[in-house]
C-alpha cells in the first residue's frame, strides 16, 4: 500500500524510514517533508493543515494508511476530516486531542480518572493569577515551588518553572498579557511543582487495547546539565533504566489504562499515541502532561530500535483492532539522539546555512541523521529550523551508543551548529 506522513520534521523523518522497510508499502510520501525525507520517501509539497489538499492527494494517490506527525494538525481535526472523506488515518478525533490541545482539559481528564498529577489553579484573567501569586508567596525571596503553563499549544515552550514570584509573574505577564503564545494564553494553568526526574512512557492505543512502548527520556532544557531554557527537546535515549518493569507496571496501572478508560467513559474514546510526560517523585510516578503524537524527539531512538513492521501496528490501531496483533519485538540494545541546532535557539536563529559532513556520518555504523529543520538549496542541504537535525546510535550499552551519536555529530557543521554534550548522562546515574 502507499502511506502519507504529514510533518516536517525529525519525527516524520523517522516514521517515513521505518515504514518505508516495510515489506508491505509501496510508496511513503511525506507532506511537507524536510531535505531528509526526500531521501527516504518522497516529499509531497502540502502543508500539514492543508486538510482538503491533503485528503485529495490521499485520494488520487491510493493512500491506504496517513500517519500524523506533529500535534497541531491533531488538534484542528486533520483525523475527523479525513475520516468523513472515508480515509484511514493514525490519530486521535479532534476531541480527544484536547489532551495536548488544553492543559486544562488534560488536567480535569486526569483528576476525574484519578490518576496522580500535581495540584493545580486555572485562570482566565492574567490578573487574577498574579494575585493569586501575590497572596500566595507575600514574602521577598520566599522560596516558590510552582509551574506556570498555557493552556493551548506552544511547541514546547510555554511552559516556566519559576524560583522566584518574580519568574511567575514575568511567566503570567507574558502568556496572558503580552500573548507571546497567541490564543494558547487564553487560560493559565499555575501548577505545584514535582520534584524527581523526568520520564517519557509512549502508548499506542486503540482506545481499548494499549501497547507501551519501551520508556525513553526526553532532555527539554537548552544546556548542558538542565540549564537554560526549554526547548521541544534537546536529545533523547531509549530505555531508560530509571523506569523499571516496576515502575512501567504502575505507570500502566495507574495512569494509562484509568486515562483510556475514563476517555472512553466520558464517550470521548482515544486513538492513536498517548505520550505520558511523567516525573518520577518520591511518592511514585506523576504525570506532568500528556502529548497525543510520538514524541520528538523520543521517536527516533525508540523507532531505530523497533524490528517489527509498523504499518502492521499504525494500520491495526486506526481501525481498532490492535488486539489482532503480536507484540512488537526490539532490539535489545539501547539508542540515544543527540539533536544539532541553530545558533540562537530556542529564541530566534538564522536559516539557509550551507551543512558540510552529513555524507561522512552517514557512512558510520548503526549511526542514522535524522533531518529535523532541513531544506535544500540547489544541490545543498541548509538549515531550515531551530532543531535541525536528530542523530542517532544504537550501541551495545547506553554509553557506547552515546559515543558512536557523538562521532558523528563531530563529521557535521555549519555556520551556529551546536548541541547539549551530556545526553544520556542520566542513565549512567540509574544503571
Amino acid at each position: 500500500m502507499n502511506v502519507l506522513v504529514l510533518g516536517s520534521g525529525g519525527r516524520e523523518h523517522a516514521l517515513a524510514w521505518k515504514l518505508s522497510q516495510s515489506s508491505r508499502v509501496r510508496n511513503v510520501f511525506v507532506a511537507p517533508g524536510n531535505a531528509g525525507t526526500q531521501i527516504d520517501a518522497e516529499n509531497v509539497p502540502i502543508a500539514e493543515t492543508d486538510f482538503a489538499e491533503l485528503a485529495s492527494f490521499a485520494k488520487r494517490n491510493e493512500v491506504g494508511l496517513t500517519i500524523v506527525g506533529p500535534e497541531a494538525p491533531l488538534v484542528a481535526g486533520v483525523v475527523d476530516y479525513f475520516r468523513d472523506q472515508g480515509l484511514k488515518i493514525f490519530g486521535p478525533n479532534k476531541a480527544a486531542a484536547q489532551l495536548e490541545g488544553s492543559k486544562s482539559f488534560c488536567k480535569q481528564t486526569l483528576r476525574s480518572a484519578d490518576v496522580p498529577t500535581a495540584d493545580y489553579r486555572v485562570f482566565r484573567e492574567a490578573d487574577a493569577a498574579a494575585r493569586y501569586i501575590k497572596d500566595r508567596f507575600p514574602h521577598e525571596g520566599e522560596d516558590v515551588n510552582v509551574v506556570v503553563k498555557a493552556d493551548g499549544l506552544a511547541a514546547g515552550k510555554g511552559v516556566t518553572v519559576c524560583d522566584t514570584a518574580e519568574e511567575a509573574l514575568e511567566a503570567i505577564d507574558q502568556i496572558g498579557r503580552q500573548r507571546v503564545f497567541g490564543d494558547a494564553g487564553a487560560q493559565i494553568i499555575i501548577e505545584e511543582r514535582l520534584d524527581g526526574e523526568e520520564a517519557s512512557v509512549l502508548a499506542i492505543t486503540d482506545g481499548k487495547t494499549i501497547l507501551t512502548l519501551p520508556p525513553a527520556q526526553d532532555h527539554k532544557p537548552a544546556y548542558d546539565d538542565d540549564q537554560g531554557p526549554n526547548t521541544g527537546g534537546m536529545g533523547a535515549y531509549s530505555p531508560t533504566p530509571l523506569v523499571t518493569p516496576q515502575v512501567m507496571q504502575m505507570v500502566e496501572e495507574k495512569v494509562l489504562v484509568p486515562t483510556v478508560h475514563g476517555m472512553k467513559r466520558a464517550r470521548n474514546p482515544f486513538q492513536g499515541v498517548l505520550y505520558a510526560g511523567l516525573m518520577m517523585t518520591n511518592q511514585g510516578p506523576k504525570v506532568l502532561e500528556y502529548n497525543v503524537r510520538f514524541g520528538d524527539p523520543e521517536c527516533q531512538p525508540i523507532l531505530m530500535r523497533l524490528k517489527s513492521d509498523l504499518v502492521d501496528i499504525l494500520e491495526a490501531c486506526a481501525v481498532g483492532d490492535l488486539e489482532s496483533i503480536d507484540p512488537p519485538e526490539w532490539d535489545t540494545r539501547p539508542a540515544v539522539c543527540v539533536v544539532m541546532a541553530s545558533e540562537g535557539y530556542p529564541g530566534s536563529y538564522e536559516k539557509g546555512k550551507p551543512i558540510r559532513g552529513l555524507e561522512e556520518a552517514t557512512k558510520l555504523e548503526d549511526v542514522k541523521v535524522f533531518h529535523a529543520g532541513t531544506t535544500t538549496s540547489g544541490d545543498q542541504v541548509v538549515t531550515n529550523g531551530g532543531r535541525v537535525l536528530g542523530v542517532t546510535a544504537i550501541g551495545d550499552t547506553i554509553s557506547a551508543a552515546k559515543l558512536k551519536a557523538y562521532t558523528a555529530v563531530k563529521c557535521i557543521r555549519w555556520d551556529g551548529a551546536w548541541c547539549r554534550k551530556d545526553i544520556s548522562d542520566k542513565a549512567l546515574r540509574h544503571s
